[in-house]
């Protein structure tokens, strides 16, 4: 029930609750949280370590194998976030999470038990509508419960959870796709149980106080603010004086605020810069393995070498762990990618096996660097009426680069070579992380302030 307070107590809330320093919520949370993230980097990466395996026992083409493996769930993943984070802008974040892990849960089965590759591509498209919505509003609910000074770490923390499942996967993949021939089944399956143990765990989570604040649900606000004070006050935290920042409240269709100038100046930077990254990341994730195995490693050898570089996801979250909240982000996005363009190159190279696992590692490095810290600004400069829906728009229009970097990779290595190919998705990276630059600071401020 919707309650009539003034939208000075409104800000006064807000108020109390960008003062809290802290996670003042209970630590379990972060995990449940990291569960959703987890499932997200391993359904990305299981379809391209299955693939090998589909087309085979399917005999697909390869223009279907490619519109199989990131076509049909790229189309998913730009709609799921789009409508299902335009619903949490409107119905609240914590409906929508429970939404979104359900229909992976249903995805994830029916890829594992699809008879034939009609019903696969179905729940190919089903599994992307709930990662993509999904991957928008843990960002964005992270985001609004996160302590300003700490945003940042603490958004990375729940990123780490998550980017174990891009660093698994290819175990997984490798122990189970070369030798049974359901190892691609099982692939699909495991991933369908993970759904369903996220899904039962987040029953226990609040709904964002910060969206209910500004939907008029003022005590169901007050309560888990109340609650966060009281936990600082068991851990002796001395919280400051509220220190109000003028506020928007109103109302209405959440594509209407996005369209002010402001916010259409922000949609202009993130949407080629994700856009540009995708092109590589996708690229990379979805053609490596067939890439360097028909050049000659074999897919066994392929893994490995992408299963070895995997250990970098959770190294390059831990190395920007310390410095997420000191230095801006929209530069530790642009440093991420220098780092990106030397693993493109040095695979690129091809000179030997230690400068592909390096490249592997660089590139895993970044992925792990960039992919949260680029998240977490994405979601911070948009306004609370539309953030899920801002953070839908730059994510998903541009993982349409994705769908161009898996079919421009292979085209640009078979036209000219496999240096040109992979040099290329270097350079689209670092050109992403030149155009972050332009955004706006985020930094230690408040969402309303950076939103403002």
């Amino acid at each position: 029930m919707e309650n009539s307070v003034s939208d000075k107590e409104n800000i006064e809330l807000l108020a109390r609750l960008n003062r809290i320093p802290v996670w003042a919520l209970p630590k379990s949370y972060l995990a449940i949280i990291g569960i959703g993230y987890f499932f997200t980097f391993y359904d990305i990466s299981n379809i391209g370590f299955a693939m090998p395996a589909i087309n085979g026992q399917f005999r697909l083409s390869n223009s279907t194998s490619l519109f199989l493996a990131l076509s049909v769930g790229l189309i998913g993943y730009i709609i799921g976030s789009f409508i299902i984070g335009t619903m949490a802008d409107r119905f609240g974040r914590y409906r929508m999470l429970l939404l979104t892990f359900a229909l992976t849960a249903i995805g994830s089965f029916g890829d594992a038990l699809a008879p034939g590759v009609t019903m696969l591509i179905i729940f190919r498209f089903i599994t992307g509508v709930g990662v993509g919505a999904d991957l928008n509003l843990v960002s964005t609910y992270v985001s609004e419960l996160a302590p300003t000074s700490k945003r940042g770490r603490i958004t990375l923390l729940t990123f780490l959870v998550g980017i174990l499942g891009q660093t698994v996967t290819p175990f997984v993949a490798l122990a189970l796709v070369p030798h049974l021939e359901i190892g691609w089944r099982l692939l699909f399956g495991i991933g369908g149980l993970i759904a369903v143990v996220g899904l039962l765990l987040r029953v226990r989570l609040p709904e964002s106080p910060r969206w209910e604040v500004h939907h008029g649900r003022y005590e169901d606000a007050e309560k888990t603010i109340l609650l966060m004070e009281k936990n600082c006050g068991d851990r002796h935290i001395n919280l400051p004086e509220p220190s109000p920042d003028l506020v928007d409240f109103r109302q209405g269709v959440p594509l209407r605020f996005l369209f002010k100038p402001l916010y259409l100046r922000r949609l202009a930077i993130l949407v080629p810069m994700w856009f540009l990254w995708y092109i590589g990341n996708y690229g990379f994730l979805g053609d490596a393995a067939d890439l360097i195995s028909a050049h000659g490693a074999g897919i066994g050898g392929s893994i490995t070498y992408l299963a070895v570089g995997a250990i970098g996801y959770p190294i390059g979250t831990l190395l920007v762990l310390r410095i997420v909240d000191r230095l801006e982000r929209k530069k530790l996005i642009f440093f991420t990618t220098i780092v990106w363009l030397v693993g493109m190159v040095l695979i690129a190279g091809y000179a030997n096996t230690f400068s592909i696992y390096l490249g592997s590692l660089c590139a895993s490095l970044a992925l792990g660097s960039y992919l949260q810290v680029a998240y977490t600004y994405t979601a911070e400069v948009f306004p609370t009426q539309a953030r899920a829906t801002g953070f839908a728009l730059s994510d998903g229009l541009g993982h349409a680069g994705g769908a161009v970097g898996a079919l421009l990779l292979p085209a640009i290595i078979a036209r000219y070579s496999f240096f040109t190919g992979f040099a290329f998705i270097g350079c689209t990276g670092l050109l992403a992380g030149i155009i972050a630059l332009f955004g706006p600071d985020a930094t230690g401020r408040n969402l309303e302030s950076v939103s403002s």
